[in-house]
Parts: structure tokens; C-alpha cells; sequence
């Protein structure tokens, strides 16, 4: 609703910690002097502030959320702003001219409307409300942050993957092991999502490339639940040739069963959220039970033993229980409580076509998380609030085929075997010896403290501190060896240093920030300085030409404890406004990562050395947990523009330096051997384009297009990609190539067709251009050409959602069909083959006869889900 055709409008810029935000804005009369004393209060909650002189007013600490706004005066007309939207981190700004009156509680009202792009903003941001996440044709969080401009399959503006850090409520959910995240986070639980793809706060650390913070929902004050159910299956009749699998529909492979509910506890004040979810999916390539892994066929005489019922089986599937509970208590003066929970219990079977006639022996994959805690908001005063956070963040993974390293299973079935003669080498017996383990228990300690100190400067002060256990490694290894002409299982159990044992670790992780937010109606600046320390708390060789300490004749090289880490990190970003629709934005940045436990300390024992013959060589590369943290210097530079009131655009060009990535080194031992070790020795650059173009919703059609143009190049684009090319008879000296991520072109498109209760309909189309590959000549080793030298073929694919709603039992109730590869693409840069960059044929087809027949290599196919929502809008 409008008042004389003009809506109200709520800008937004950036403040505050991961999960409240901020509303302010001038308080004028009609001559555009400012209202002293008015009262601005946020109808439903306890937050609201008065003017000061200069009209000038701030309301701190709002959860994230669509809100309306009340300003009151004696003498002046009640202006009450419905639809102020809040985001985390943010600020809306919500200025208001004032009519006089000589009646008593005389009212207006207006909609807050919000721009299609701020001006205001010092960096690329994205912010989804739970709102447009309902609509989207997505399911969790990764699916919402693959759309975003800069992504390209979660590499954030060229990075490598683990780069990011992942949020819930502000607080890092990353597990140190590798530097992603812990959790699988629902759609259904968040409130709010945000996306950072370029340079951020001195806030935020332990990451080079972005952020993604998910705000969860709070309870309600009236009793509300929802619940949603859905099936579906792959889709793709008379194509079976073209996927290599069968085309049968199974319209249960795919199911979803999730229910929710919030409302007042019987405590004080104090609300609550319950969800839980169950899914099961299984992959759309199925395998025969033709073998089971006690079968025993004679590979001498090609003479094959089947006993398997025939069956088929699914080789991949997913059994997944999630959920989330959040209490909120606001019962003490001044000061919030709540404690959240999510959690994860995953059983997967990873794909593996050779398994296809026994997928049986397949090994299987589970995993429980959890990162729950306390956070604390107290209101110091009207200006400034104090927030505390204690979490616990809890990973357990386990991948095996049987969990007892003796279970007699193993005896029984053996090591997997297939033979070429008989279905292209399929495993015909046997199961996956591969054991491995990894737990991580974080415990996570964050404050800040927030002040407005004038209606300029936000000023905040914090600080984090983490206490990682990391476990991980293999937990007793199996092989087949001969004895006296008798092959029979051996079990090695924490013999190093050829069987080490599973070993746990204790680093510390410290950090500390000041930063200033300076915010004019003419200038947004928001600069500050992060501190980071880590600690590995782990040994090296004190004399890496003697590691082992075995070289006879040679200095004595005993282990020395590695050294703490400490950087500084500046930050800065500048907004400036041309006019209220049109602004120039700048940011730069130093942003420092210490590399993942997994990398630095795995193989770090280095008494295997002690075996390295005089003169030899071995590129099994050792970790070295005592490594620099890596470092990315960022620059960005944008325009945005309002071209009218429901059309505006984002452009930024950035430019990243990348150094001190950790990658290998060759160290030469006193008696001529050399061996490889990680150490700082990657870098890499990329420099790029972003345009975001939001078209708010005009009647009933909404769009969002992003378009990235980017190159992403360096000397690898893995850790050990030096010593795998070394190994292979390749220069491994350092060169500049693209990164195997190096996506030039992608475009995505977000639209939206919605007629409010009664349908819509919503698409997400992304084109890409193609990936590079290293092409060949000849089959075998050392016969490719330049290294990702070729590119793959470009992708086009697009997912739709539509529903409509209807009454069912006096509740409203949506009915909603989501179709993902609507047009059943095979090709989205997945696998080419490198003799031809075709996903679908080779030169040497002989050779590759088996990834021929490998319908996994291709994209997955068309999914058809269809479901029920009750009591949608939750």
C-alpha cells in the first residue's frame, strides 16, 4: 500500500553480527526540519528508540524478519511502516516525513518497499529471506548458494573448495579436518540466508573466499506447525541408450517427510522451534545382483560362478535424518537466551559402476553431526549490547564395509576382484577393503561487544577461540599376502610406520577484531583489523636432510614442536552514493586461512623415510603441520544502480592474488635421497566480473539474473597436483595454468510467477561455459598436451517448482510438482574424455570401453518430485 502513490522505502547496508540486524533513519516534518522525541517503536517486540535533535534515531539488535514499524508524536500524524524487512548484518533505513494534526490518534499507513539494489553496500552480498527461499526449486543450503554470482560449484570467485566458512547464527559451523561444513542444513529451518562471495569483515576469519551464514527460524508466540511430504523418482523414458542405465520410473526412489512445529513453552517468555526431516533417495544408476562377495569364480579357466538373485539394486543411495530445536527465552531484563541444536544422521553408498553386478560389496558411509550451544544478547543500554556464544560442534564419519576390523565377513568374501574378459572388468567378488575414519569435536567460544557510539559510528569489539579434537585415519588395514604359496588376509593394526595407527590431534585456533561502521546518508566506510593465531601443536623433523634421524654419519635430527602463528588482516570498504539510486563502491582486503588438519597432518609420520635408499626418490608426498596460513589479497570495484523502482543492477570487477597456498615441495637427504613434502609453495590469481540484475516483482512476475565472467589460473589446482605430475614423468616445475574450477562464463536466473494464495511458479536456468581438461594424444601416461589446455563443451540446464493452493480440512494446504534437469541435460561439466572433450565418446574406445558404459559419468537426468505442504509459510 501507498500513501499519494509513493511507497515507503527501507534501504539496507551492512551491521552488526550474524544474526540480528539493525533499523534507522531521519525523523522530518514537511519542511524538512527534524522531530525531536518521536517515538519509534516495532509493533509486536520490545525494541523501539526516541529521536534526538537532529531526528536521528537507531534500533539495534532486530533477529531477521519482516517487521512493522510505528513513529508517534504529539501533534503529528501516527505513520506506521508495514514490511520493514531486517537482515542480519544489515541495516535498513527507514526515514519518514511527518504530517501535523489536531486529532487525537489520527494514523497513517504505508508498505515498505525495498530497493532493488542498495547503494549502500561496501561488497557483493546476497541476502534470502525464508520467503524467497519457498519459492525457489532448491532443497538445502548448497543448493541457495550455487546460484549466487561468483559460484561455481561452491568455489567462491575462483578459490579452491574450502575456502569458505559456514555459519549458523553467526557462529562457524566448519569442521578444521577440511574446512567445510558440518552440517547439511534444510531449507526449512532457515530464516534467512546470506551469501558473501567477496570481501568481508574484519568479523569474519579462517576463510579466503566468502561466507554463507543461515539464521535459523525462532519460535512463534501462537502455536503453529507445518508439515511436508513429497515422492518422485528419475525420468527419462526412451532414453536408456543415451544414459546407459534403464529408463523404468521408480516414483518412490526419491521421498521427503517433514514436520515442524513452534509456539509458546510452558516456561516464561520463552518460545520454541522444533523441526525434523526424513529423507530417503536413491541415485538413478542401478546395478544387477548378479554376484554376491562370497562368490568364487575361477579367473584361470574365465570360468564365472554367479549366485546373486538378479535383483536391482540402486548402487548410490542416501537414508538421511536432520532436524533442528531452538529455545528463546526473553524472561530476564535486558538480556536474551536461547540454545539451538541442529543435527545430521547420514547413511550413504557411494556410486562405483564396477561394482554393477555386486554391488554388494560396496563399502558404506555414515555420519552423525551436531553443532548446538548458548547464545547470550545483553543490553548494556540503548546504544550498545553484548553478545556471547558457546557452541559445540560435532562431526563423526566413518566409511568402511564392516566396522570390526575382524569381523569374519572379510574372510569369507576376500578382496574385490573382476576380470576385463568378463563385463569390461565388473567386480564379480569381493568386497572394498578401504577403511577410514574422522571425528571432530569443536568446541567454540565467540563475543562481541556492539556500540552506536553517535549516529555515524558503530563500533565492534570481539573476539573467538576454538579448541578442536581431530581424529582421523585408518582404523586397521587389511591386504592379501602369500605365505608358502597361500594367499590369506593379513591385519595390521598400529604398526607404523607402514600401518599407522588412527591419531587424534589438538590445535589451537585464536582470533581477535575491532571494527568501525561509519554510515551517512553521503558516505558508508566500514574498516577494522582481525588478529589470527594458530596453533598446530604437533612435531617436524628438526633436520629435514636426516627426517628419519637414520642416516648414518649425518647430524642428529631429532623432532622440534612446530611454531604458533599469528597474522594481522586490514580490511576496508567504502560505499559511496552518487545519488540515493546510483553509488560507486570499493573494498579491499587481506584475508588468511590456515590450511585443513587433514592436509598438514596427514602421512606426517616421516619414520617411513628411514626405508628411502641412498639416491632414491618417493613422491608419497608428508604432510607439515607447521605451515604458513595461506593468504588472498582481495580487490573490488562496483557501480550499482536503480534504474527505476523495481529495476536495479550490481556491477562489481574484482581481482584476487592468491599466496602461500600450500602445495609440495622436494626435500634432498644427506645421503642423496629426495622425498616430497607440503609446504607454501602454490599461488595462484583471478580476476573477474559480476552483474546482478534484480527485477522486483511487478504484478505477478519477479526475476533475478546473475552473470560471472572470471579467470581463475595458477600452478595447481591441488595440493599434491606437483608431485602426481613429478611421479608421471612431468616438468613439476611451477606454471601458470587455469584451475580445473576455471568456469569463464555462468549465468543464472531466478523467476518468479505468483498470484499471493493461490499459485507460483518459479525457475532457476543456469548456462556455464565449459571447464578445462588436459587433452591427449595418444593413450597412456605422458602423452597429454599442455596442462587444462582444452575446454570441456558449455551446459545449460533449468529446474522449476510450481504450486498451488488449496483449502483442505479448513487448513491451507499447497500442492507443488518440482522438476530438477527439466530437459534432461547429460552434460553440465561433468567428465569428458581427453582424447576428444566429448562426455560421450573417446579415440581410444578400447581403452576406455568401461567409462564408455559408465552412465555415472554423465549429468544426473530429469527428477520429477510431487508433494504436499500443510500450513505453508511457516
Amino acid at each position: 500500500m501507498a500513501v499519494d502513490g509513493h511507497p515507503a522505502h527501507a534501504h539496507r547496508t551492512c551491521c552488526g553480527r550474524g544474526t540480528t540486524g539493525k533499523i534507522t533513519g531521519l525523523v522530518l516534518d514537511a519542511q524538512k526540519q527534524p522531530v525531536l522525541g518521536a517515538t519509534v517503536v516495532v509493533l509486536g517486540q520490545k525494541f523501539g528508540a526516541f529521536t534526538d535533535p537532529e531526528g536521528h534515531y537507531d534500533i539495534l539488535n532486530l533477529p531477521p524478519g519482516y517487521y512493522d514499524v510505528s513513529i508517534s508524536c504529539i501533534g503529528w500524524k501516527t505513520l506506521v511502516t508495514k514490511g520493514v524487512e531486517v537482515s542480519a548484518d544489515q541495516t535498513s533505513r527507514l526515514d519518514a516525513t511527518m504530517e501535523q494534526t489536531t486529532l487525537a490518534m489520527e494514523e497513517v499507513v504505508v508498505t515498505a518497499e525495498r530497493p532493488p539494489v542498495d547503494v549502500n553496500l561496501t561488497s557483493a552480498r546476497q541476502s534470502l529471506s525464508s520467503r524467497e527461499i519457498e519459492s525457489l526449486p532448491v532443497q538445502d543450503v548448497q543448493d541457495i548458494v550455487n546460484l549466487q554470482a561468483g559460484v561455481v560449484d561452491g568455489h567462491f570467485r575462483g578459490g579452491r573448495i574450502g575456502e569458505v566458512q559456514f555459519q549458523v547464527d553467526g557462529v562457524s559451523v566448519n569442521d578444521p579436518y577440511n574446512n567445510e561444513s558440518t552440517l547439511r542444513l534444510d531449507r526449512s529451518i532457515c530464516q534467512e540466508v546470506q551469501v558473501i562471495s567477496g570481501t568481508f569483515d574484519a568479523e569474519y576469519g579462517q576463510a579466503m573466499s566468502g561466507v554463507v551464514n543461515a539464521v535459523l527460524k525462532e519460535g512463534s508466540k501462537e502455536f503453529k506447525y507445518t508439515g511436508e511430504v513429497y515422492g518422485g523418482g528419475f525420468a527419462f523414458p526412451g532414453r536408456e541408450a543415451d544414459r546407459r542405465t534403464d529408463d523404468s520410473f521408480e516414483p518412490l526412489s526419491q521421498q521427503n517427510y517433514q514436520f515442524s512445529m513452534s509456539g509458546p513453552s510452558p516456561l516464561p517468555e520463552t518460545l520454541y522451534l522444533f523441526s525434523i526431516r526424513r529423507s530417503e533417495n536413491d541415485g538413478f544408476a542401478s546395478g544387477e545382483r548378479r554376484f554376491v562377495p562370497t562368490d568364487s569364480s575361477n579367473f584361470e579357466s574365465k570360468v564365472w560362478r554367479p549366485s546373486g538373485d538378479g535383483k536391482k539394486i540402486a548402487l548410490e543411495y542416501t537414508r538421511q535424518w536432520s532436524g533442528a530445536v531452538k529455545l528463546s527465552n526473553k524472561s530476564f531484563a535486558s538480556t536474551a537466551l536461547s540454545y539451538s541444536a541442529v543435527w545430521n544422521l547420514i547413511d550413504t553408498r557411494r556410486n562405483d559402476w564396477a561394482y554393477r553386478l555386486n554391488p554388494d560389496g560396496l563399502r558404506t558411509q555414515e555420519t552423525a553431526s551436531i553443532a548446538h550451544g548458548i547464545d547470550v544478547i545483553r543490553t548494556l543500554s540503548a546504544t550498545t549490547f553484548l553478545q556471547l556464544s558457546f557452541r559445540q560442534n560435532y562431526f563423526d564419519y566413518h566409511d568402511w564395509k564392516y566396522e570390526d576390523l575382524y569381523d569374519p565377513r572379510y574372510d569369507a568374501a576376500g578382496p574385490a576382484l573382476g576380470d576385463p574378459a568378463y563385463e569390461n572388468g565388473a567386480i564379480v567378488q569381493g568386497v572394498d577393503f578401504t577403511r577410514f575414519v574422522q571425528k571432530s569435536d569443536i568446541y567454540v567460544w565467540k563475543g562481541a561487544l556492539s556500540s552506536q557510539l553517535n549516529p555515524g559510528h558503530l563500533v565492534k569489539l570481539g573476539g573467538e577461540f576454538q579448541v578442536p579434537t581431530v581424529r582421523f585415519g585408518t582404523p586397521g588395514y587389511l591386504r592379501y599376502a602369500s605365505e608358502n604359496g597361500v594367499q590369506r588376509l593379513v591385519r595390521h593394526v598400529n604398526e607404523p610406520p607402514d600401518f599407522p595407527p588412527v591419531r587424534t590431534y589438538h590445535p589451537v585456533i585464536a582470533s581477535a577484531f575491532a571494527q568501525d561502521q561509519y554510515e551517512t546518508t553521503e558516505l558508508s566506510v566500514r574498516y577494522g583489523l582481525r588478529c589470527d593465531y594458530f596453533d598446530a601443536r604437533s612435531t617436524v623433523p628438526g633436520d629435514l636432510a636426516n627426517p628419519a634421524n637414520t642416516i648414518q654419519g649425518a647430524p642428529e635430527s631429532r623432532p622440534i614442536k612446530t611454531t604458533a602463528k599469528t597474522v594481522v588482516a586490514p580490511r576496508l570498504g567504502v560505499a559511496y552514493p552518487i545519488t540515493d539510486r546510483a553509488g560507486l563502491h570499493f573494498a579491499y582486503g587481506h584475508f588468511y586461512q590456515f590450511p585443513s588438519i587433514g592436509d598438514i597432518l596427514a602421512n606426517a609420520d616421516y619414520g617411513i623415510l628411514g626405508r628411502l635408499q641412498a639416491g632414491g626418490i618417493t613422491y608419497s608426498t608428508r604432510g607439515n603441520p607447521d605451515v604458513k596460513p595461506e593468504k588472498t589479497i582481495q580487490y573490488e570495484f562496483g557501480w550499482k544502480q536503480v534504474l527505476n523502482d523495481d529495476l536495479g543492477y550490481d556491477a562489481s570487477v574484482f581481482y584476487k592474488d592468491i599466496r602461500d597456498l600450500i602445495g609440495v615441495e622436494f626435500i634432498d637427504t644427506y645421503n642423496g635421497a629426495t622425498y616430497t613434502r607440503l609446504t607454501n609453495v602454490d599461488f595462484g590469481s583471478v580476476i573477474g566480473f559480476t552483474l546482478a540484475v534484480d527485477h522486483r516483482r511487478i504484478g505477478p512476475v519477479a526475476a533475478a539474473l546473475d552473470y560471472t565472467w572470471q579467470f581463475a589460473q595458477g600452478n595447481s589446482s591441488d595440493p599434491l597436483e606437483t608431485a602426481t605430475r613429478a611421479s608421471a614423468g612431468e616438468d613439476p616445475r611451477p606454471r601458470q595454468v587455469p584451475f580445473n574450477w576455471d568456469q569463464r562464463h555462468t549465468f543464472n536466473l531466478t523467476a518468479t510467477l505468483e498470484q499471493p494464495d493461490r499459485y507460483i511458479v518459479s525457475a532457476a536456468i543456469r548456462a556455464a561455459s565449459g571447464q578445462p581438461y588436459t587433452p591427449i594424444l595418444e593413450a597412456g601416461f605422458g602423452n597429454g598436451l599442455d596442462t587444462n589446455s582444452g575446454r570441456k563443451p558449455a551446459g545449460f540446464r533449468i529446474d522449476v517448482r510450481a504450486e498451488r493452493q488449496f483449502p483442505l480440512g479448513g487448513r491451507k494446504t499447497n500442492l507443488f510438482a518440482r522438476v530438477f534437469n527439466l530437459f534432461d541435460t547429460r552434460f553440465f561439466n561433468n567428465d569428458v574424455f581427453s582424447s576428444t572433450g566429448s562426455p560421450y565418446y573417446s579415440r581410444f574406445p578400447e581403452t576406455d570401453r568401461n567409462a564408455l558404459i559408465d552412465p555415472t559419468r554423465l549429468f544426473p537426468p530429469r527428477r520429477v518430485e510431487i508433494g504436499l505442504t500443510l500450513n505453508p509459510g511457516f
